[in-house]
């Protein structure tokens, strides 16, 4: 299967717009301590206190806050309780991403439109209403545990949705300049990529716009295949990957391993100034992928002139690629939980649609190397 980049066809108008989506809406991780997880990614990735929900605003069996950072708003739940699915998916997987909620002006048409082609439902169009308005929500299941839900909320007003109220706590933060969700990105098992993108297809009315086989990420030891799934007007983006042969365990299978079945592998998020960023996150004492200097040796001959100088990009491990509309420059954490599952990309994009193909191999090595560490190779 070589490597393809599928060029944007239009969509028969009556398959372009059963679902129309604006973007991702926020991401949700189930997490075995919300209040330390919200610290955690206020202090060191710079997101502001948004909103609370748990006891206190009539919520029994849970805890969530919500925090934001420019149009990037991820919210941490833990179960205050055993007996409790969110307890037993923490248990199970440790920290990570259960929900990635996506906008839409109608979520009760993007649930009918999306299970009957054949998506199966987690959340039936539910209504939620305070004062501030009204939300919309619904959902359908994905990979694993992951679900995907719906959220409209043209008509409130509040800081995030009914049930929270606003969080206010002493303690903030700056910017650290992070902006939105580019992707993200799923680990599924051994040839489930395929019917995965059959799904999103299907039951989504995604197109997949590029595809990666084993050649194209592939080290000595391992190797693993992709495919980018987009909606129409490329808001939303999922690549999907699986495992493939290679001498030893892969990332994918090490992820599998840990997470105790398929899941969101890493979230990418855009900057528009990704020097400034990453000096920023590693001065918090993010832990990023160790990139081999050499890496840099060939990289004015591979991707030409680019804005940026070198000796920054270099210092910090940042990678480069370009493709045939311009460039990106992206850099990879290591995982930010003690079990080798969940990780981030930080990307700025500087005209480039792509993912990098030109940094898989340095990428992939990198990975090793920690693998290796963990005994996990």
């Amino acid at each position: 299967m070589p490597t393809t980049v599928a060029a944007p066809k239009k969509a028969p108008a009556a398959e372009q717009d059963f679902l129309p989506l604006e973007g991702t809406d926020y991401i949700e991780f189930y997490v075995g301590n919300a209040k330390q997880a919200a610290h955690f990614y206020k202090s060191v990735f710079g997101f502001q206190s948004l909103a609370y929900s748990g006891p206190e605003t009539g919520v029994r069996d849970r805890a969530s806050y919500a925090i934001r950072q420019n149009k990037l708003t991820f919210v941490l739940t833990t179960a205050i309780k055993i007996d409790n699915p969110i307890a037993d998916h923490v248990y199970k997987h440790g920290d990570g991403v259960k929900a990635i909620a996506l906008r839409v002006k109608d979520a009760t048409s993007a649930w009918k439109e999306t299970t009957k082609r054949g998506g199966k439902s987690y959340l039936e169009p539910k209504t939620l209403t305070d004062d501030h308005g009204k939300v919309v929500m619904s959902g359908i299941h994905t990979y694993g545990e992951t679900v995907h839900l719906f959220i409209e909320r043209e008509d409130y007003t509040g800081p995030f949705m009914p049930g929270f109220e606003k969080w206010e706590p002493a303690f903030e933060t700056t910017s650290t300049g992070l902006q939105y969700v580019d992707h993200c990105v799923g680990n599924v098992g051994w040839n489930q990529m395929n019917p995965w993108v059959k799904f999103y297809e299907d039951v989504m009315g995604f197109r997949n716009i590029l595809s990666f086989d084993d050649k194209d990420i592939s080290t000595e030891y391992s190797a693993l295949m992709s495919k980018v799934m987009s909606n129409g007007n490329g808001f939303v983006k999922f690549p999907i990957n699986e495992p493939a042969e290679g001498k030893k365990k892969s990332q994918v299978e090490e992820y599998l391993d840990f997470y105790n079945g398929e899941g969101v592998q890493h979230v990418a998020i855009a900057t528009k100034d990704i020097v400034e960023t990453v000096e920023e996150l590693q001065r918090r004492g993010l832990e990023f992928l160790n990139i081999p200097s050499t890496y840099y040796d060939e990289l004015p001959s591979r991707v030409g002139h680019i804005d940026e100088d070198l000796e920054p990009l270099k210092r910090l491990g940042i990678l480069v690629d370009r493709d045939d509309e311009g460039y990106l420059l992206q850099i990879f954490t290591k995982p930010v939980e003690d079990r080798p599952t969940l990780f981030f990309e930080i990307i700025q994009r500087k005209g480039a649609k792509s993912f990098g193909k030109g940094n898989f191999k340095a990428l992939f090595e990198a990975l090793e190397k920690e693998q290796e560490r963990r005994g996990n190779l």
